[in-house]
C-alpha cells in the first residue's frame, strides 16, 4: 500500500501540505481533488520521485510498476501504434532480446523468450494497443502515421494511450479527460473501472469521478483528508461540515433558496422527454452540491442581453463542409431565446463544424442560414484562448473592450472570476490554461450575448468554476448550444439533445445514458465484421510464432543428435576393432604388457563413452518427440 506519515511538501519554497498521514490500499481508485494550486500535481510528482518531501515519509511498494502520462511529446517519426506499444517496457525488452537470440541462433533462449512473451500477453499486444487507440478516437489509418504529424491535443491522447498500455501497479492521471470528447471519456471511464491496479487521479469532471473512484483525497488549507466514497459522497460530507459553521450556513441557505427557484422553474417546464427528467433529477441534487460550494471564489451571472429576436437563428435544409465537400447535409434547426441544446456525436462527426456554421465562420454549401435582427452571439472555443494578448492583463483586455466603463466596476466584475489583487493587472501570457479559459469566458459574458455557442467550455476549468458556470447558464435567458464532454454540465443545462451522426443532425430521443448505450452499439457494429478476421489473424500469428519457437528449439537438438550419431559410429567402429584384437589369445602371451594395458583401458573408455552418448541420444529424441512438428 501507499503510506503517508506526517508528510510535508512545498514548491518553490511555498508550503503546500503539512503533516499529512493516510493509507491507500492496493486496488483503490482514488480521486485527488482540491482548488487549483493546492498541491495536487505536486503530490503526483512526489509519487513519481520528481519532487522530494520537506519532512515526513511517503512509502510506495518498491516492486510496483508506475505509469503516468508524459507532459510533452517530441515530434517523433515513430508510428502511432509503435509509440503506444512502447508503453509496455517489458514487452519491448523481450522483443529486443528475442531479436538478439535469433541473430545468435540460440534456440533455447528463443524458446524461453517466446514463453515469456506468451505469459505477458505479447502475442495480443498489438491488438491491445489498437483497442486503446480506437477507444481514444483514432482511426485505423492513424496507426501508421508518425507522431510528428499529430496536433498537440492528439499527442496528449497518444501519451494517455502509452500510459494505459503499461501493465502498471500504480497509475497516476492528471486531468485525463481534458483533450477528450464525450465518446472517448465514456470509453476511458469503462477502461478505468476494469483497471486492476491502484489509481490516483486528478479530475474536474464530477460525473467521471463519481463513476470511477471509490475514495476521495481532498487537499485544502495545507491538509490532506481521505474520504470514503466517490466525489458526490465527499461533497455531501464536506457540506455537512461547512453547514455546521454558522456563517457558512447562512450563505448556504441563500444559495439553496436561489436554486430552488430554478428547480421549480424547470419542474414546471419539464416534459415527458427522458432528457428533461434526467435534468430534473440533477437539479434536485444541486441543494447538496451548493452546500459544498458555498465558499467558492467564483460569483458571476450572465448579463441580461440588450434585446432578442425570435427566432434568434435558423438553418433551413443547410449543408456545411470543407473545400466544397459537405460533411453535414439537410440541416433544419431553429434556435429561440431560452433554447438549451446539447450536441452529441462521435469524434469527427461534425459537431464543431455545425457550431462554426451557426457562428458564421463557415458559409453554408447549400440551404440557408438566417440570423435574427438582434442576434448577438457569444462564441467560446479553445482556439480563442490563443487570441488573448499575452502582454496585456485581464483588466487591460476588459478596458479595451469597454473603454467607457469605470475601472472599479471592471475590477469588481473580474473578481467574480477570481482575478483579484495583483493578478488582475498581471500579463495573461503567464497564466495557466484554466486561467486563460476563465478570462475568455469573462470577456464573452460581458458582451451580453443572446445566443451562446460553447464548444468544450470546461477544458482546464476546475470543479468550482464549472459549478459557477452551470449556475450562470441555468439563469440566463440567452439561447445555449453546448458541445461538452462534461456530462454534469450537459444534464443540468440542456433541455434537448441533438445527435450529429452519418452526415445528419437530428433530435436524440433519450438521455445521456441512452447515448452511452448508442455508442456501445455503434462500436459493436463496427467491430463485428472484423472480429472473426482479427481473431483468425491473431491465431495464425500466434501459431506461426509458436512454430518458429518450436523450430528454433529443435534446431540445436537436431544438430547435437547428428553430432552424436557421427561420434557413436566412430567410437563403435573403434571399439569393434579393439574387441576383435583382444579376442586374439596371442595378445595375452605377448611380452608387450604395456600395449595390452592400453588396449584394455581404451576399451573401457569407449564403452563408458558409448553408454553416455547413447543415453544422451535417447534424451534428445524424447525432447524432439515432445516438440510440435510442422
Amino acid at each position: 500500500m501507499i503510506l503517508s506519515r506526517n508528510l510535508c511538501f512545498a514548491r518553490g519554497g511555498q508550503p503546500l501540505v503539512e503533516d499529512a498521514s493516510f493509507q491507500l490500499h492496493p486496488g483503490w481508485k482514488v480521486g485527488l481533488v482540491g482548488a487549483n494550486g493546492c498541491g495536487k500535481s505536486s503530490f503526483l510528482a512526489l509519487l513519481r520521485n520528481e519532487l522530494h518531501a520537506e519532512r515526513g515519509d511517503l512509502e510506495i511498494p518498491p516492486r510496483w510498476t508506475l505509469a503516468h502520462v508524459a507532459q510533452d511529446t517530441p515530434a517523433l517519426p515513430d508510428a502511432a501504434l509503435e509509440f503506444v506499444l512502447d508503453g509496455d517496457v517489458e514487452l519491448r525488452q523481450v522483443e529486443r532480446d528475442l531479436a538478439a537470440a535469433e541473430a545468435a541462433h540460440d534456440g533455447l533462449r528463443i524458446a524461453e523468450l517466446h514463453g515469456r512473451l506468451d505469459e505477458i500477453g505479447g502475442y495480443a499486444a498489438r491488438a491491445r494497443a489498437a483497442e486503446l487507440l480506437h477507444g481514444l478516437g483514432f482511426a485505423d489509418a492513424d496507426f501508421a502515421r508518425p507522431v510528428a504529424e499529430f496536433s498537440g491535443g492528439w499527442r496528449v491522447r497518444l501519451n494517455l494511450g502509452r500510459a494505459l498500455m503499461c501493465r502498471s501497479d500504480l497509475l497516476l492521471l492528471d486531468e485525463p479527460t481534458n483533450h477528450l470528447d464525450l465518446d472517448a471519456v465514456l470509453w476511458l471511464e469503462g477502461w478505468l473501472k476494469s483497471y486492476g491496479g491502484t489509481l490516483i487521479m486528478i479530475s474536474h469532471d464530477r460525473d467521471f469521478l463519481d463513476a470511477v473512484v471509490g475514495q476521495t483525497l481532498h487537499v485544502e488549507n495545507r491538509r490532506m483528508t481521505l474520504y470514503a466514497g466517490n466525489y458526490s459522497a465527499f461533497e455531501r460530507a464536506r457540506a455537512e461540515r461547512l453547514a455546521a459553521q454558522q456563517s457558512m450556513h447562512e450563505k448556504q441557505q441563500r444559495e439553496i433558496a436561489h436554486l430552488e427557484q430554478f428547480v421549480e422553474r424547470f419542474r414546471a417546464k419539464a416534459t415527458k422527454a427522458r432528457q428533461a427528467q434526467s435534468r430534473l433529477k440533477a437539479l434536485d441534487r444541486m441543494e447538496e452540491i451548493a452546500a459544498a460550494h458555498v465558499d467558492t471564489q467564483f460569483t458571476f451571472r450572465f448579463m441580461a442581453p440588450a434585446g432578442f429576436s425570435d427566432p434568434l437563428l435558423s438553418l433551413e435544409n443547410a449543408a456545411v463542409g470543407y473545400d466544397g465537400k459537405a460533411l453535414l447535409e439537410r440541416i433544419t434547426l431553429t434556435l429561440r431565446p431560452g433554447a438549451r441544446l446539447g450536441l452529441l456525436g462521435r469524434n469527427g462527426a461534425g459537431k464543431s463544424t455545425l457550431v462554426k456554421l451557426l457562428v458564421d465562420e463557415l458559409a453554408p454549401l447549400a440551404g440557408r442560414r438566417s440570423a435574427g435582427r438582434h442576434l448577438a452571439i457569444g462564441y467560446f472555443a479553445q482556439h480563442q484562448v490563443e487570441l488573448l494578448r499575452p502582454d496585456e492583463s485581464p483588466l487591460q483586455h476588459l478596458v479595451r473592450q469597454e473603454p467607457g466603463t469605470r475601472e472599479q466596476e471592471l475590477r469588481d466584475y473580474l473578481g467574480g472570476f477570481d482575478f483579484r489583487g495583483d493578478m488582475v493587472s498581471a500579463p495573461c501570457g503567464r497564466f495557466s490554461g484554466g486561467e486563460k479559459a476563465r478570462l475568455v469566458l469573462a470577456l464573452l459574458i460581458r458582451r451580453r450575448p443572446n445566443l451562446l455557442l460553447l464548444d468544450e467550455p470546461t477544458n482546464h476549468l476546475d470543479l468550482e468554476m464549472r459549478e459557477a458556470l452551470t449556475l450562470a447558464l441555468q439563469e440566463t435567458e440567452a439561447g445555449v448550444v453546448l458541445v461538452s464532454h462534461d456530462r454534469h454540465l450537459l444534464r443540468t443545462t440542456c433541455d434537448e439533445l441533438w445527435l450529429v451522426a452519418d452526415g445528419a443532425v437530428v433530435p436524440f430521443d433519450g438521455d445521456l445514458d441512452d447515448y452511452a448505450d448508442w455508442l456501445a452499439a455503434q462500436r459493436a457494429a463496427a467491430r463485428a465484421p472484423d472480429e472473426s478476421k482479427s481473431a483468425r489473424r491473431e491465431a495464425r500469428a500466434q501459431a506461426a510464432a509458436e512454430r518458429q519457437a518450436a523450430l528454433a528449439a529443435r534446431r540445436p537438438l537436431v544438430k547435437e543428435v547428428e553430432k552424436l550419431d557421427k561420434q557413436l559410429a566412430a567410437w563403435q567402429a573403434e571399439k569393434s576393432r579393439l574387441d576383435a584384437g583382444l579376442a586374439d589369445p596371442a595378445v595375452y602371451t605377448s611380452p608387450d604388457r604395456a600395449s595390452l594395458a592400453a588396449m584394455l583401458k581404451r576399451q573401457a573408455e569407449l564403452a563408458t563413452a558409448i553408454d553416455a552418448a547413447e543415453g544422451r541420444w535417447l534424451e534428445l529424441h524424447e525432447a524432439l518427440e515432445a516438440l510440435p512438428v510442422e
